[in-house]
């Protein structure tokens, strides 16, 4: 924060933040005439009201008191106003008028608006001109650009200067160009060798960030060091009038060993000097694909797989690794063999790269065979590269420096490389808990090999990335060579190559669209290749993407959105990768740039013929989320239809983005270990909220919907994410718990000064590095089973194979294949399948409950023994060999083994199977079993004896309709029946036969194979791991109200938990809920250990700690049951109780029943007393839209066109036919949910200064403060058809429906009929 003082003395203290759309009011009544004459009175209204300050600026930046007043806004843009030039050519034009000055694209900005409150306009204007260079470390020049018989005032005149007049391109008249130069308000820092005298000026900054140095080394310890230096040891200060405000200690001294051990130097050519005895391949004999995939593949925790599970996507650090390679493509020699430059310091630092950091062809030719290994099992010995030359690094032992000058950090760094002339890289580790600073964001992470147990991770900076001579311009045909040599390696080399040929001959696609390929040039070298396409398929990406979470679509043309196919760049440059985007979207003349990463067949190939290069921008774009499709009955409505644009269903893709205003926007990588066990529905919605929180924006005032153009202006925070606040997207109801996160009321003091361009409220984009995935299967979703539409098990409705396509969380989060056999607290570490270790900082534990093998109880059935005959020795754990013919269905994997089974083993035509258990996934399997062609008479539904009142379906009429089924296709059920032996107490595999006992007399099966659904119970492995890590475990492993268990670092959630005794609620667990929303609130409780921006979270009172959280999102099963019946049962969160029980209850309320179970038309809908949708059951033989009418969990009657009367009114005789109506799709949209959010704003606020809102007159009512002649209802809609809230309703209905007409144009609206 800084203070102002006005020419009157007044004060105010003031800080500056990213401008946000509600600014708009306050910045127009900013606007003076003069403001209009200086930027153009057409600038100006196109500024405000195309929203262009927000949406097509690179940066725009409000100042604001301490009251969030507006105190003053400035709009800067890469190109120049005025139209002076063209914005792909202003540099010729500058460059022409004074040649001395050295912009260029990246250390050049242009501001394009600036207005300020008189009283403090020079104060305001220096303030906001020091925070730009802050936020900027490239910039060095901001241009102004006015009319040249313009004064610029009082204000600008004491920032700015001319420098000379240029014409425009469309005025007969010249314009004056001022500048303001950088070392006016943020210099850069004068960086000399450390002096002893500095150490009173470095110990307070020392002081403030810790204590431990002194503590260790002594008072003295800084001098010490800066008296030791010599020839390897140097100490260097950057100072500001004459004092020392930040330190460096750097060393040549490296333990390259370690580092060769440790981590993935191949793309720089282990950070040593090439040496004619390196071993950069593998021997012959050992195969060239299998030892290189090797060396790759234990770059990073999810080489564990690269046997078992060849299909997983790589982690974003290998695939960056994969471009990076491209460093090896030639010697460097080569690489900068041609060098023209006017900079002599540049020369002569490309001259000291060209000479000292060569690299083989040898070394880079093993990157295609190493992807490629990646994705064929081979086993194979790891291969790492040795390397006999000379160390190439040094190291920074020591950095700290006073905060207010951290952006300048990177101007150590031409100093210290001067001190080793020797040297070509600089190397820096930290602990992986350390949070991200400004230095460390220009240097490349190092990928860790898989046994790396250091708690520290890696960082690179090359000599050649301090050049600042990088040249981005559209490709020609002379660049073709440059750009082979730099992909030569890459997977889909030929791709970009075939790309770069169509546009250097014909500058479109053979269809006809659009393209263009731009090149990264540095001394004339081309070190990047990119190339982007109009994108034509936007109207898709808007209607299945929540893209309008980062961008107003409408302010932007058609043609302003670019597709990128291709991006390549020299790791050693990685650090311009934002500056490379921004100008492809300044030179390609777009505004928003899209990446889709497509899904990967389990044999690792690409499904899609149009699949893109891999690329190492992607940890600039961020994710984007899919949106919830309504299912439309097309032929129903028509051609009042969506378009075919909107409703055809390609293959899924997960959608990458950036626009302009997000080229210069921060970045938080966190590097925290979050190791997540277990791959259930919490552990992916976990996984889901923390890595499409990166790019949310929390609102900066209360939130309102997105539903319309008109509240977009208070567009919030989307409902998915956590800053938002705890009404999840499925969850209509607002839960009873305050938000978890709370937001920090004012940025820019102390340590968060560093952030002060976050608008208040207003989350950084988050990039969490290191999130790891151990699961035994992988991920989820590979579509195993292919497009068979019956499914071995229930499905929870939480995420389909399409969901897991449209996310792609492979890849931001490494996977370990294996189970996790033992935790080690004290180290920190999870072992996995008894040999690799993970460590974490952060562990969670989602690995649910899963089907067990049951144990026989041995009773003898010659002895024809009964049930209760049978001593009850509790639940025993099967320690026998697992049959092979025994199947225990968990997840997808298990089921593709047993259908491989029955096709392989001619089960279909011979053979009894034996289906046992009394969940509803064994109606499921046998359901399946019928479809693949076995015989009913040839299965045995065993059901073991019920341990609960509340049987798997609780509604008689679903599981007559089922029986009746069952028995007509033959097959035979068995009730009450408790597994006795198998193969009459014979040694066990295979399973040949199978007796039980029941209440009567016992029986015998013949048995072919045998699928088990008894009682889900946590795996025997990971409780012996819970177990020996002295976890408390009391059935369940026991957790808090915040999801910790009794260790703070490791938190749980899902069905393996229950809550700790002292809150008095074993009835209720995390099993009673939805998982996806319990995945999510977890995620949200952790944020605010990540978020700079976010309060921690308080502990609650004394009293509320003994609660337990009730969350309302829906509890869902749903499934194809034997008839072919279609099954979806939604209900709220409850203790199981039977049906029969819950409509004895007198607060029950009414149901709502069409059709007949048996007859496959079966629809109930449960209305609770407060006229909400509580319970939806649908069994139909037709195939339905499950989607659509989850949706109508928790809606109120009415809003279902009147249900109730309309129903006892006999209008409605199929509830199928009735949900399929036109008038009830917008019921299904996504945004609904935001419409009503609008709509109760609108009669919660009071609109008339004299009058009450229509809530405030309900409860005046219900208080009995005013007296009425008239029935309370009709009451309170005589007010509100008479007031203003009538008409505001409804223009924000028809708002909503115009907005998203591309969704809903069965609805009309005034204007179009």
């Amino acid at each position: 924060m800084s203070v102002l003082t006005s020419p009157r003395g007044k004060v105010e203290v003031v800080h500056c933040r990213r401008t946000e759309s509600q600014d708009i009011y306050c910045i127009k009544n900013l606007i003076r005439k003069f403001t209009q004459k200086l930027f153009g009175k057409l600038n100006i209204i196109y500024l405000l009201f195309n929203h262009f300050h927000r949406e097509k600026a690179n940066l725009a930046v409000t100042l604001c008191n301490d009251k969030e007043e507006i105190m003053a806004q400035a709009t800067f843009v890469d190109y120049p106003n005025w139209n002076v030039s063209n914005q792909d050519n202003w540099l010729s034009v500058f460059q022409e008028l004074d040649s001395e000055i050295p912009c260029t694209p990246l250390n050049t900005l242009f501001m394009h608006l600036f207005v300020a409150v008189d009283e403090y306009s020079v104060g305001c204007c220096r303030e906001i001109i020091r925070t730009v260079y802050k936020a900027v470390p490239e910039l060095y020049f901001i241009f102004l650009i006015v009319p040249s018989y313009m004064s610029l005032g009082s204000t600008l005149i004491t920032v700015f200067e001319q420098v000379g007049n240029i014409p425009s391109l469309m005025y007969d008249e010249d314009f004056a160009v001022h500048i303001c130069h950088r070392h006016r308000h943020y210099p850069q820092l004068h960086i000399r060798n450390a002096r002893v005298e500095d150490h009173d000026d470095l110990m307070p900054i020392f002081m403030r960030h810790d204590t431990l140095l002194k503590e260790t080394y002594g008072e003295y310890f800084l001098a010490e060091l800066i008296e030791a230096q010599d020839k390897e040891n140097h100490a260097v200060v950057c100072e500001v009038e004459g004092v020392a405000v930040g330190f460096m200690s750097v060393c040549s001294r490296v333990n390259m060993q370690l580092l060769h051990e440790c981590f993935d130097l191949g793309p720089f050519h282990g950070l040593c000097i090439p040496h004619p005895d390196d071993v950069l391949q593998p021997p012959e004999e050992q195969g060239i694909e299998g030892s290189q995939g090797a060396e790759l593949s234990s770059s990073n925790p999810s080489s564990l797989k690269t046997v078992e599970e060849p299909q997983e996507p790589l982690s974003p650090e290998a695939m960056e690794i994969i471009q990076g390679r491209i460093t090896d493509e030639a010697p460097v020699d080569d690489l900068f063999s041609a060098v023209q430059s006017g900079n002599s310091s540049e020369m002569e630092d490309i001259e000291k790269f060209s000479q000292q950091s060569t690299v083989g062809d040898t070394d880079c030719d093993g990157s295609y065979s190493s992807l490629a290994s990646m994705l064929l099992p081979k086993e194979t010995s790891y291969f790492r590269p040795t390397y006999k030359g000379a160390s190439a690094a040094f190291c920074i032992q020591l950095f700290c420096i006073e905060e207010k000058y951290e952006a300048r950090s990177l101007d150590f760094m031409n100093f210290v490389f001067s001190l080793f002339p020797d040297k070509n890289f600089c190397i820096i580790s930290l602990p992986h808990l350390t949070p991200e600073f400004a230095l460390i964001q220009n240097f490349v992470k190092i990928v860790p090999f898989n046994n790396c147990t250091l708690e520290q991770d890696l960082y690179v900076f090359h000599r050649a990335g301090l050049l600042k001579s990088i040249n981005i311009r559209l490709a020609t045909l002379l660049d073709t060579p440059g750009v082979e040599n730099l992909v030569s390696t890459l997977m889909l080399n030929k791709s970009i190559l075939a790309d770069l040929k169509q546009y250097n001959e014909a500058r479109r696609d053979p269809d006809g669209t659009s393209m263009k390929a731009f090149v990264a040039e540095v001394a004339e070298q081309i070190v990047g290749i990119a190339v982007i396409r109009d994108e034509m398929d936007i109207e898709y990406i808007r209607s299945h993407y929540n893209i309008e979470d980062f961008i107003y679509f409408s302010h932007h043309q058609r043609e302003e959105h670019g597709h990128l196919y291709h991006f390549a760049l020299n790791p050693i440059f990685r650090h311009y990768t934002k500056f490379f985007l921004k100008e492809i979207l300044r030179l390609g003349y777009k505004s928003c740039l899209y990446y889709p990463v497509y899904p990967q067949l389990r044999e690792g190939k690409f499904q899609s013929s149009s699949a893109h290069s891999l690329t190492s921008a992607l940890h600039y774009l961020v994710p984007v989320r899919p949106r919830r499709q309504i299912v439309y009955p097309l032929e129903k409505l028509g051609i009042n239809a969506p378009s075919k644009a909107v409703s055809k269903d390609p293959l899924s893709y997960a959608l990458n983005h950036t626009n302009r205003k997000l080229t210069l926007e921060p970045k938080i990588t966190v590097n925290a270990k979050i190791v997540v066990v277990g791959a259930s529905s919490v552990g992916i919605s976990f996984l889901e909220t923390l890595v499409f929180c990166m790019g949310c924006e929390a609102p900066a005032v209360p939130p309102a919907p997105r539903s319309s153009p008109t509240m977009q202006n208070l567009r919030p925070c989307p409902a998915h994410c956590p800053r938002h606040s705890c009404i999840s997207e499925e969850d209509p109801v607002q839960l009873y718990q305050k938000p978890l996160l709370e937001k920090k009321t004012a940025l820019g003091g102390n340590h968060l000064d560093k952030y002060f361009l976050f608008t208040l409220g207003q989350s950084p984009h988050l990039k969490f590095s290191n999130l790891t995935l151990i699961s035994t299967h992988g991920f989820p979703g590979k579509n195993l089973l292919g497009t068979e539409q019956r499914k071995f098990l229930a499905s929870d409705h939480c995420f389909n194979d399409k969901d897991y396509a449209s996310m792609s969380l492979c890849s931001w989060v490494n996977v370990v294949v294996g189970r996790m056999t033992a935790i080690d607290r004290a180290a920190k570490h999870v072992v996995v399948s008894k040999e690799e270790i993970v460590l974490y900082d952060h562990l969670i534990l989602c690995t649910g409950q899963q089907y067990q093998v049951p144990c026989p109880t041995g009773a003898d059935i010659n002895q024809h023994p009964t049930n209760r005959e049978i001593p009850n020795s509790g639940k025993q754990r099967y320690t026998d060999k697992v049959p092979r013919n025994h199947f225990t269905l968990n997840d997808e994997e298990d089921c593709c083994k047993a259908l491989s089974w029955i096709r392989s083993n001619s089960i279909i035509t011979e053979g009894n199977i034996i289906v046992y258990g009394n969940t509803i996934d064994t109606y499921t399997t046998v359901e399946t079993l019928l479809n693949v062609g076995v015989r009913g008479s040839y299965i045995h539904l065993v059901q073991p004896p019920p341990t609960s009142t509340v049987t798997c379906i609780n509604n008689y009429s679903v599981e007559s309709a089922v029986e009746d089924a069952l028995r007509a296709v033959g097959v035979t059920i068995h009730r009450d029946a408790l597994l006795a032996q198998w193969n009459d107490g014979r040694y066990p595999d295979p399973i040949q036969s199978a007796c039980f006992t029941t209440p009567t007399k016992p029986f015998r099966l013949t048995c072919c194979m045998f699928f088990s659904f008894c009682e889900k119970n946590v795996d025997y492995e990971t409780f012996k791991a819970l177990n020996d890590a002295c976890l408390v475990y009391d059935s369940r492993l026991v957790i808090d109200t915040n999801f910790h268990t009794n260790d703070v670092a490791i938190r749980a959630a899902g069905s393996l938990t229950k809550f700790s005794n002292k809150y008095y609620s074993n009835e209720w667990t995390h099993s009673s809920f939805s998982s996806k929303e319990i995945g999510f609130q977890l995620a949200a409780a952790m944020l605010s250990l990540f978020d700079p921006t976010l309060e921690p979270v308080t502990e609650p009172p004394a009293d509320l700690d003994r609660l337990i959280p009730m969350y309302k999102g829906a509890k869902i099963q749903g499934g194809i049951l034997p008839g072919s019946y279609h099954y979806l049962h939604i209900a709220k969160p409850a203790i199981p109780t039977p049906l029969e029980v819950q409509m004895a209850q007198p607060s029950f309320g009414s149901e709502i029943v069409t059709g007949n179970a048996k007859n496959g038309t079966y629809f109930r809908i449960h209305i609770n007393k407060y006229k909400m949708v509580e319970t939806i059951t649908c069994l139909s033989k037709e195939p339905f839209p499950a989607s659509n009418y989850i949706r109508l969990f928790g809606q109120h009657e009415q809003l279902l066109n009147n249900l109730c009367a309309r129903y006892e009114d006999k209008l409605i005789p199929d509830l199928y036919s009735y949900f399929m109506e036109p008038w009830c799709m917008a019921l299904f949209h996504d945004r609904f949910i935001d419409l009503r959010k609008e709509l109760r704003q609108i009669l919660t606020s009071k609109e008339e200064e004299d009058f009450p809102s229509i809530e405030q007159l309900a409860r005046q009512i219900e208080d009995e403060e005013i007296s009425l002649k008239e029935k309370p209802r009709k009451y309170l809609k005589r007010v509100f058809q008479e007031t203003i809230y009538k008409s505001l309703v409804e223009k924000s209905i028809l708002d909503y429906l115009h907005y998203n007409h591309y969704h809903l144009p069965m609805y009309a609206w005034p204007g179009i009929i």
